[in-house]
């Protein structure tokens, strides 16, 4: 008895499914969807800005971001776009520079802080340009 109302309720499930889903070879035969896509990484900015940071180009399509960044000291921006843009963790950008993890970690954690200025100087300066 048990097994049979087993069946029973997989045979309703399986009809519920077949219900709701489509198969792929009709919606590739129909045409109802692109089966695939294309990233467009550029298309907000029209000239993305490039840093050169130890023979690595790192490209960032921010604009705003891009001017923060190059407001910065040089090492704190270098020591940003390794650890955020390439990945680096602490102990390998230390060995690059000569210092210590824990050096790094402060200096990335002040950049971060002068950084957020520099993006709330530019929010206030496009605020006043948005304004007159």
């Amino acid at each position: 008895m048990v097994l049979r109302h087993e069946a029973i309720n997989a045979w309703r499930d399986l009809k519920r499914k077949e219900a709701k889903e489509i198969s792929l070879n009709y919606l590739m035969s129909e045409r109802f969807f692109e089966p695939s896509a294309m990233d467009s990484y550029f298309e907000k900015l029209d000239k993305p800005t490039a840093f050169l940071v130890f023979g690595k180009e790192i490209i960032v399509d921010n604009e705003q971001l891009a001017t923060a960044l190059s407001r910065l000291p040089k090492l704190r921006r270098e020591v940003l776009l390794l650890y955020y843009f390439v990945g680096y963790r602490d102990e390998a950008i230390g060995r690059l520079y000569g210092r210590c993890r824990s050096t790094i970690n402060s200096r990335r954690n002040i950049a971060l802080k002068q950084l957020r200025k520099e993006w709330e100087k530019l929010e206030h300066e496009k605020q006043k340009t948005d304004t007159f």
